[in-house]
């Protein structure tokens, strides 16, 4: 697969260099020059397939050339050994479900493959990675997790202090070992933008062998795309599915528009999102204009500067026209997550995280704007990470988890920061 970068300075790289780059040296975010149509065969079998046989067949022609099929196989074997349900709500509603993994946040699809990626590609004698992350909940404690224990590699995960979640919190900040959990005085933003610069210095990156493994990282993108061929698989034959993504970052929609870009059989996305609404002031205006994220009752989409709409927008060659037949969208409260929580809750007697009541949100906006389709929503988070926030809308506990109850119990590691560069490279 050749690699370039979506501002068109850098370049053209191989998979395994992107991999490890992160960042194009322009500034940019790597894309794959072609995705291949595959066969209509292909998602006709992925009905009752594995995920690792799902995951082999989209990736292979992507990969193929640097990775053997017998090894990406098993790399995938290996790192998505957990389900994905599809379940049916009522005859035009389903939910995905992505939190069966072990930190129970769809983030652990990309990040397990990402560290095995890495990990085959990582050759002996090498100097040890250092894989710098930013998260705004999920990310962390998937990243955190995929690589912990991971010879050759260390974790640094920036986050910004007090506006995690107390179990996402506990997920990356109480293993120790070669993680490092870095609590940034400032918001999710500023821990993207430190990130980013220092990706940006040659200096830094060099000195120690920095990788990033947020969704800017091609290779936990492309993993993502495997979700969505499974969904599809699921949908009705014969109505058109729209899947409702909860979108901060817009990673999870880029790598939907990829398999989309890849033949699977969906008909259009839905970025459902929290009052952190650059995205679908981008889609109304075909203006960009980030602004200071806010802190909302579903953290992890608390994005005022989505990377990942620069993805997008190449994708569609900057037409906002041609975006917007493939992506509608939807900018939600507060109170619109208690509400849409209440409801999942009394006339489905299903109990969803704020995240996943957001994309639900989004996926009964689609039906009642086409009543003949088959809408998904992608629940991404076990409702009991955000267990505070769920009970005192339903009126009852939530199930907690084992691995989520042990984490809450262990002592947290911290260093705390300023959002100054010279600070986290002290640190890194």
């Amino acid at each position: 697969m050749i690699c370039i970068s979506t501002r068109g300075v850098a370049p053209a790289v191989s998979f395994r260099d992107a991999l490890f780059s992160g960042l194009a040296p322009d500034g940019g975010l790597y894309v794959p020059r072609l995705l291949p149509v595959l066969d209509p065969a292909v998602w006709m079998a992925a009905r009752g397939a594995s995920l690792a046989d799902i995951g082999t067949a989209m990736l292979d022609p992507l990969v193929g050339d640097e990775i053997g099929l017998r090894d990406l196989r098993a790399l995938l074997a290996d790192a998505l050994d957990f389900p994905i349900p599809v379940v049916r709500l009522d005859q035009r509603l389903s939910a995905v479900e992505l939190f069966h993994g072990p930190t129970f946040a769809f983030k652990d699809v990309g990040a397990r493959v990402l560290a095995r990626l890495m990990s085959h590609f990582h050759e002996d004698g090498q100097p040890p990675l250092t894989v710098l992350v930013a998260t705004s909940g999920d990310t962390g404690g998937a990243v955190a997790h995929a690589f912990h224990g991971v010879p050759g590699t260390r974790v640094v995960v920036l986050y910004p202090n007090g506006q995690v979640s107390a179990v996402q919190e506990a997920q990356f900040t109480t293993l120790g070992g070669n993680v490092t959990a870095v609590a940034v005085a400032g918001t999710f933003d500023d821990c993207q933008r430190l990130a980013k610069q220092a990706f940006a210095s040659a200096e830094l990156r060099a000195r120690a062998n920095l990788t990033s493994a947020n969704s800017i990282s091609l290779g936990r993108l492309l993993p993502q795309m495997v979700y969505y061929g499974l969904a599809a698989s699921h949908a009705d034959p014969g109505a058109p599915l729209v899947i409702a993504v909860p979108s901060g970052n817009f990673g999870n929609l880029a790598a939907g528009i990829m398999a989309m870009r890849m033949g699977a059989p969906i008909e259009q996305f839905h970025a459902a999102t929290t009052v952190n609404d650059t995205g679908p002031r981008y889609l109304q205006t075909g203006i960009i204009e980030p602004r200071p994220s806010v802190p909302t009752l579903a953290n992890a989409m608390d994005v005022g500067n989505p990377s990942n709409l620069e993805r997008i927008r190449w994708m569609f060659d900057g037409d906002v026209d041609a975006l917007r037949k493939v992506v509608t969208a939807s900018v939600h409260t507060d109170d619109d997550v208690r509400g849409a929580l209440r409801e999942l809750d009394s006339r489905y007697g299903y109990v969803a995280d704020p995240h996943t009541a957001i994309a639900y949100l989004g996926a009964t906006r689609s039906i009642a704007r086409k009543p003949d389709v088959h809408a998904q929503f992608l629940a991404t988070a076990h409702p009991a990470k955000f267990g505070d926030v769920v009970e005192s809308v339903i009126g009852r506990p939530v199930p907690v988890p084992a691995p989520l109850a042990e984490a809450v119990r262990r002592p947290r590691l911290v260093v705390h920061i300023a959002p100054e560069l010279a600070e986290l490279a002290a640190v890194i």
